[in-house]
């Protein structure tokens, strides 16, 4: 990979510093010979553009797998120039999205994909082949992989000896699967095994384990252990924050009355007198990555709006509940087939406008709890 081939930012600086930054400039443009392949074969192109085109289809306006491969040159071994070689595997990785816990979810979901389908036996290194500045949500990339690096970090050539290119998030069942019907149910690895069912999935499963056991929490936690000490109820709230160097810090409200059910709530688990209940108010968006994947491993509910934060559902532990408030202009099935991937039951509030009556919500979480024993 020639670094001055591939025309971006640098990545990875910090959001302060980038403020009002297009997004053209953060996404890669490749010259022919971003990328070469030393053969001895004479000097052409790697593929063609029909081949091209019936790999990687022209579906999405900006493609940059599609343009990184488009650019990549068979060369010999005179013009096979080396500043630095990466002997172990490396995934390249560009993102769209790269703010959004959803999208990242989908990036992060497409990286560990290929690292299973390659079969690769331990975390491989990463490179972004893409120019956007941190997010708090690199610290997961951090943990999820042995190392992290933007293209523009490298000063010359580098040579790899196992690249793979990794999908871009919006070609994982998890973004297809709005507009493709993908028939499968989640399971646990060792369900699946034991009884076989192409209908059934055990990967995304698999995958929140890899997130808890990347900051260290166990795998095999079930729902006995939270009813331990009470029932953890997460209520994931919508939060302000600088997402990106064109956000204005404000996200749009999807529940309008989000601090009057909370309130409901938490007035209705300090009288419930069957069992304790403790209602977590998810501040997610400004927790450290870690607290935040705790606060989803030890909920027994996690309810919340139509939004990105539901995402971390992939996290959660069998047999955990989740209660999606969806407002009318936000009927999407992002998290209702999250969690039938991951095996979770799920429960929906339908709203005609934004606005959530708190006692039918109290309701519908009260049937949840006495299904739970509570």
């Amino acid at each position: 990979m020639d670094p001055g081939k591939i025309k971006m930012s640098g990545g990875g600086e910090k959001l302060e510093d980038v403020i009002g930054r297009s997004e053209g400039k953060e996404l890669p443009e490749f010259e022919d010979g971003a990328f070469v392949v030393e053969s001895r074969l004479k000097r052409r192109k790697l593929v063609g553009y029909k081949f091209l085109h019936k790999i990687l289809p022209e579906n999405v306006t900006r493609h940059p797998i599609r343009e990184s491969v488009r650019s990549i040159v068979i060369v010999g071994q005179n013009d096979f120039d080396c500043q630095e070689w990466v002997e172990e595997p490396t995934l390249l990785v560009t993102r769209f999205e790269y703010a959004n816990l959803y999208h990242t979810v989908t990036d992060w979901y497409s990286a560990y994909m290929s690292s299973r389908v390659t079969g690769l036996p331990n975390r491989p290194h990463l490179v972004f082949v893409d120019g956007h500045c941190k997010t708090q949500l690199e610290e997961t990339w951090k943990a999820l992989f042995s190392s992290l690096r933007f293209a523009k970090n490298f000063t010359g050539p580098v040579c790899f000896r196992h690249a793979i290119f990794s999908p871009l998030g919006y070609e994982t069942p998890f973004f297809r699967g709005l507009s493709e019907e993908i028939n499968c149910r989640g399971v646990s690895a060792h369900d699946l095994q034991q009884n076989p069912d192409i209908h059934k999935t055990a990967r995304v499963s698999e995958f929140g384990e890899m997130i808890r056991a990347a900051f260290g929490f166990p795998v095999n936690r079930h729902h006995a252990d939270k009813a331990a000490s009470g029932h953890n109820v997460l209520f994931v709230r919508r939060e302000d924050y600088l997402a990106h160097p064109r956000h204005e810090g404000k996200v749009e409200s999807r529940l309008t009355n989000e601090q009057h059910v909370f309130d409901s709530l938490q007035s209705w688990a300090s009288d419930h007198l069957k069992c304790k209940v403790n209602l977590i108010n998810g501040l997610l968006a400004h927790m450290p990555m870690k607290e935040q994947i705790r606060a989803i491993q030890d909920a027994s509910v996690v309810i919340g709006a139509h939004g990105a934060g539901l995402t971390h559902m992939v996290s959660a532990t069998p047999n955990t509940v989740i209660l999606e408030i969806i407002g009318c202009e936000f009927e999407r099935p992002h998290f209702q087939l999250i969690a039938q991937w991951k095996g979770l039951e799920y429960h929906a509030i339908y709203l005609d406008g934004s606005y959530a009556n708190p006692q039918a919500v109290i309701l519908r979480l009260n049937k949840i709890m006495k299904s739970l024993g509570c």
